[in-house]
């Protein structure tokens, strides 16, 4: 059965179970609680957060190279002379732009 059709048949059966008052729908609390307890036992096994960790730095290096060669090849416009000298150096730092987009990605 392709997940297409799968995903049909169970929204149907939610559909159903939520019609007959027999759903059980968690509380903002009760998901927390959930969530929580899910995160402590994944978090708990060292060799797999370690690998989520390499994962990301070697995707962070990887878009940092990629920007850099991309950056490379087209010359940057110069940066906004009514900025202050400290702010200025980290707005046209591109490692500083990648912690900022990194950072409101997660």
């Amino acid at each position: 059965m392709d997940a297409a059709k799968q995903r049909e048949i169970a929204s149907r059966g939610g559909r159903a179970a939520h019609a007959h008052g027999t759903a059980h729908k968690f509380s903002s609390d009760e998901a927390r609680r959930a969530g929580r307890k899910g995160g402590e036992a994944v978090s708990g096994n060292r060799e797999h957060m370690a690998a989520i960790g390499r994962r990301g730095g070697e995707a962070r290096q990887a878009r940092r190279a990629a920007r850099a060669a991309s950056e490379q090849q087209t010359p940057q416009s110069t940066p906004n002379t009514a900025q202050t000298g400290s702010e200025n150096e980290s707005m046209s730092s591109p490692a500083a732009n990648d912690d900022r987009q990194d950072d409101s990605q997660t």
